[in-house]
């Protein structure tokens, strides 16, 4: 009899555990086992890497830089990604490993009441990636028309904006870009991302140094007379200019450099959280940090010494004002013109680079789209995949008829002037993240203290460096600055 009852009660907990593990699925659970993971740490920090080294990275950093002081740009963006860059990469990281989630649910795991966060949060790549893959477009119709040898047509003047005013082969491009992004996005982590990233951006690596060197060795003598090298190019790009600089100067280019970090770090866009929930629970979290931080300062300052000192050797320091598009698309191709024969050759080069740094960018911010629909809906893969695809096309054809049948221009808050992907840029990168950023802050910092991310970091018995920095820059310094550029960004702060 003892023993019946025993087999009975036995029977009845296996009941209750297989009936708590089915309800679990239903209710959504995610089994961690059953993840997708990197299947290294040198995978991780190469597609995490690969996410921050982007299109911000080649157009903006080196205006900025030439913009804002030179040396004195690269000094204050160094101190703030060792203090403020670490603690919005390390916190997003840690977000995703400890849950294992997708940024539209791992905020709601962490507190059930914060699940409109996690809404925003993947709201923001779901603007960002139309308009990237039709920047990405772009590049890769540069790319052609410097591979078939015609670069000296893509220096003519009205050349870039005759190309996105036309209707059909802007978007022709963008879809081509777009199907090699999902293709490696329906190929999964593994395979997809970990494996392309491994080729990526060594390649990216190797084009970005060769094309810096190359830069550094040229020289040109205008009409006047007046000769100009690489070597003083560079001069003008990390020598600090202190001449003059008031604290009101100071402070801009404190946030300057600040938002550029903030853009370039891939935070706040649910890129990190999605990246962090693949990393596996044994890795190194400490150490792959700070090996992401250390490759994206390093390409960025890369991509001003190959960019600055070849606009200063053929356009003067006046040449140097440009950013954007209208640097990437309109002064760097007169300045590969310049060159002669050899500025075709590294017109390709380059134009070659920035299409494996937008690709790169570009899968990071479909893959968070597409991990949120996985988790938050129980898609597969394909299904989740596939629904992104065509929601991201829909909406980069709007974005590429944005520049000819639906041209209009309005004002925005920040003073610029703007078309339909200067509004989803705007409200995505310059409203919607900050937002994301010092909800996070609130988060972690007052709500479940940042003990819950340094448990996580620590959590293979490895101390985590910077411990005492990142509680003080996670509760305090790094939530005012990210409200002051807010503020900024909507046009309310105007005194720097």
């Amino acid at each position: 009899m003892k023993n019946s009852n025993s087999k009975k009660s036995l029977d009845s907990s296996f009941y209750e555990s297989d009936l708590l593990l089915y309800l679990k699925k239903r209710e959504g659970y995610e089994m961690n086992e059953n993840r997708n993971s990197f299947k290294g740490s040198i995978g991780f920090v190469l597609a995490a890497a690969g996410s921050a080294v982007g299109l911000g990275n080649i157009w903006r950093f080196p205006y900025l830089a030439a913009k804002d002081g030179g040396g004195l740009f690269l000094v204050i963006y160094i101190v703030l990604a060792l203090t403020f860059g670490f603690t919005l990469l390390t916190t997003e990281i840690a977000i995703g490993r400890k849950t294992k989630q997708s940024p539209l649910t791992a905020y709601s795991k962490l507190k059930s009441k914060w699940k409109p966060l996690g809404i925003i949060a993947c709201i923001v790549p779901i603007m960002i990636l139309p308009y990237y893959v039709t920047i990405g477009g772009w590049v890769l119709k540069y790319l052609l028309v410097y591979i078939t040898g015609n670069g000296h047509v893509a220096a003519q003047d009205g050349y870039f904006s005759g190309f996105i005013g036309q209707t059909a082969e802007p978007i022709i491009m963008m879809l081509v870009f777009t199907i090699i992004v999902a293709f490696i996005i329906f190929r999964g982590v593994n395979s997809g991302i970990e494996s392309s990233s491994k080729i990526i951006m060594p390649l990216l690596i190797v084009l970005v140094l060769g094309v810096s060197v190359y830069s550094l060795t040229i020289s040109y003598t205008d009409i006047d007379g007046t000769t100009r090298t690489g070597l003083q190019g560079l001069g003008a790009y990390v020598i600090p200019n202190m001449k003059g600089i008031t604290v009101k100067q100071f402070c801009t280019v404190l946030m300057d450099a600040m938002g550029q970090l903030f853009y370039s770090l891939s935070v706040a866009m649910g890129i990190m959280i999605a990246y962090g929930s693949y990393v596996s629970d044994d890795a190194n979290l400490g150490k792959s940090i700070n090996q992401i931080e250390l490759f994206d300062t390093i390409v960025a300052f890369l991509a001003g010494v190959m960019i600055i000192p070849a606009v200063f050797v053929f356009m003067g320091r006046d040449g140097m004002t440009a950013s954007g598009p209208s640097l990437m698309f309109v002064s760097l191709p007169k300045v590969f013109d310049s060159m002669g024969f050899a500025g075709n050759v590294i017109g390709a080069i380059f134009f070659a680079m920035v299409f494996f740094a937008a690709l790169t960018s570009a899968v990071s911010i479909m893959e968070a789209i597409v991990s949120s629909f996985m988790d938050e809906f129980k898609l597969s893969r394909n299904k989740a995949s596939a629904i992104e695809t065509v929601i991201c096309i829909a909406v980069a054809v709007i974005v590429c008829l944005g520049y000819n049948k639906l041209l209009f221009d309005i004002k925005l808050p920040n003073g610029v002037h703007a078309q339909v992907l200067d509004i989803m840029d705007y409200v995505s990168n310059n409203v919607l993240m900050p937002i994301v950023s010092i909800g996070t802050c609130i988060l972690i910092g007052w709500i479940l203290k940042p003990k819950t991310v340094v448990d996580e970091v620590e959590k293979t018995g490895i101390k985590m460096g910077r411990k005492g920095l990142y509680t003080v820059m996670v509760k305090w310094v790094a939530p005012i600055l990210l409200f002051l550029l807010l503020l900024k960004s909507l046009g309310i702060l105007t005194i720097i």
